[in-house]
């Protein structure tokens, strides 16, 4: 009767702290390294009692422990999907010790406020749906509840329904704060 056994053993784990939120007000576009771990595995098999094989092989599995960006809509805090792009690892550097943003109602879709300096953009002719997230002309970031067609760098997604993005954004102005953690 045959005999599949794997053992699996971590031979080293290496936490290194990488931070895409930093507390100083200059704006890196480096990619920063992420760890790697390591996982030694065994497999050892069988076909009868009395034979035995054993071949050790090496997977490496990437890691990503990035800073995380929370996003206020004046005092609520809204789960966001952040892009993995330039633009939201500026926008993270920025945010470091808490970035205010004072957005003004546009065109009955859409909140839109100036971040107060230009970061990377990569934009992008895109139609946009309630609850996107969205960086225009380099320097103003967008987030929307409704749907507009415009050349945008994409930054987020905001998980919530239509309706609570419309009870959020579609009754004044309001400020937004994105703080890193």
């Amino acid at each position: 009767m045959g005999l599949r056994k794997a053992t699996v053993l971590i031979a080293s784990i290496s936490l290194i702290a990488v931070s895409g939120c930093t507390s100083s007000s200059a704006v890196t576009t480096e990619p920063t390294a992420k760890p790697d771990i390591t996982i030694y595995e065994t497999i050892e098999t069988s076909s009868n009692a009395s034979e035995s094989t054993s071949a050790p092989t090496e997977t490496t599995i990437v890691t990503e422990e990035a800073a995380s960006m929370v996003l206020m809509i004046g005092d609520t805090e809204v789960p966001v999907t952040w892009e993995d792009n330039a633009s939201v690892e500026e926008l993270k550097t920025l945010a470091g010790n808490g970035l205010m943003i004072s957005l003004s109602m546009y065109g009955g879709f859409e909140q839109v406020g100036s971040i107060g300096q230009s970061i990377a953009r990569d934009d992008e002719q895109i139609t946009t749906s309630s609850g996107d997230i969205a960086l225009y002309s380099g320097d103003q970031i967008v987030i929307f509840y409704g749907s507009n067609s415009w050349a945008y760098t994409k930054l987020g997604k905001i998980n919530l329904s239509e309706e609570e993005m419309t009870s959020l954004l579609s009754n004044g102005d309001v400020t937004i704060t994105l703080i890193c953690q």
